[in-house]
């Protein structure tokens, strides 16, 4: 028995990196699950990945979550083959990176909040409207924050301020929906090995870690594990809440080498 037998699940941005380990997470417990990346090529790439994992009972579907048309197109699919959704997770994400803020166009922040707020927005309303409110089973919604809505990084202004945005919607979408039966929470990891640490020389890899109470950044099975639960009957008396993943970087003043 799976912790998602019977359920269906969507994720968002479930083509690579983190996404790929959510999905699998719940494809393992049992779940149905229903990915999607921005572009056809890249939830393909997705998809050949979790099958080279051996990873089944999953559809992966394009669609730019910024794209209201093509959010659309992607719920209609998920009605017409599985009939319901049960648990949403909103991982899909722009990462604004190479903009600093001297030389950030307005319309290159309006692009990081078009996918990682807009979208969230649109595709948790789909999901609530469409499937959540008419059924028995009201539905849970997970959002992927970042420990950097509390604690800036440089040169990454539009996307510190989508996450913010975030965590500030998963509260107002708890206290909205909370009485409808729907919880809304939120994980907020701090580094996660990803393919972009593949090219990362081996020292600066080593700094970051310094930066880590726990002395390792996040795997993605750790990241999907707090999805789960955040998903699961484990915090059925949850809402609102932000839970942060980061190898303990949120409590610390200094990395031990400044504060010392």
């Amino acid at each position: 028995m799976g912790m998602f037998d019977g359920k269906t699940v969507l994720v968002t941005g479930g083509n690579r990196n983190t996404g790929l380990h959510i999905v699998k997470k719940f494809a393992d417990e049992g779940a149905r699950v229903f990915m999607c990346g921005s572009t056809a090529g890249s939830t393909q790439k997705g998809a050949e990945t979790l099958t080279s994992w051996g990873v089944k009972n999953f559809s992966a579907i394009p669609c730019d979550v910024a794209k209201i048309d093509e959010v659309k197109h992607l719920f209609d699919v998920i009605e017409k083959e599985a009939g319901r959704l049960d648990i949403l997770v909103n991982n899909a994400a722009h990462q604004g990176i190479g903009k600093p803020f001297v030389e950030m166009e307005p319309d290159y922040l309006m692009e990081v909040l078009g996918v990682n707020v807009r979208g969230g927005f649109q595709v948790t309303q789909q999901a609530v409207n469409r499937f959540f409110l008419q059924q028995e089973s009201k539905g849970v919604v997970v959002f992927l924050s970042s420990n950097t809505a509390q604690r800036a990084i440089r040169n990454r202004t539009a996307y510190c301020a989508s996450k913010g945005a975030i965590n500030s919607m998963v509260r107002a979408l708890a206290l909205d929906l909370g009485p409808l039966g729907i919880r809304v929470n939120a994980c907020a990891p701090g580094y996660i090995y990803t393919e972009r640490w593949d090219v990362l020389p081996e020292e600066k890899k080593a700094r970051r870690r310094l930066n880590c109470p726990l002395r390792r950044e996040a795997k993605g099975g750790d990241i999907a594990n707090v999805v789960a639960f955040l998903a699961s009957d484990l915090s059925s008396n949850m809402t609102g809440e932000i839970i942060t993943c980061d190898a303990g970087c949120s409590c610390q003043h200094m990395p031990i080498d400044v504060d010392c």
